[in-house]
């Protein structure tokens, strides 16, 4: 079982093209870590903003009466994959984890599949 940040720090170098990671609350939008991003891209802004698209997708689940969980959020952009993945364990709810990837160098497959790898592995 791995802790916060050495999980973190496994997703930037274990999935290739990763540019950051945070494991956000979604409950409080709070990122509780953070690895990568950079100044021109603030992951604790990224992390606050994505707990909106979160909540929206469960209200409207909620309001279909569709009954499974969201197993992974992409959101494409030109030149970035943004990949946010609910955890599933009883200590990770309320919890996520925020990827961005450089769309040029990620294999999207092998990261949604690395992704869940460290979340299987993530002890809180």
């Amino acid at each position: 079982m791995a802790n916060i940040e050495t999980s973190l720090k496994e997703t930037m170098t274990s999935i290739e093209g990763s540019v950051g990671a945070a494991l956000v609350d979604y409950t409080s939008g709070m990122a509780l870590g953070t690895i990568g991003g950079g100044k021109d891209f603030d992951l604790n802004v990224a992390a606050a903003g994505n707990t909106d698209v979160i909540r929206a997708e469960t209200r409207i689940m909620k309001e279909l009466g569709i009954k499974e969980e969201i197993e992974d959020i992409l959101i494409t952009l030109g030149t970035q994959y943004h990949l946010i993945r609910p955890l599933k364990n009883r200590s990770g709810k309320g919890l996520f984890l925020y990827l961005v990837l450089n769309r040029a160098h990620a294999n999207l497959a092998m990261a949604r599949h690395q992704l869940r790898r460290i979340e299987a592995e993530l002890e809180m």
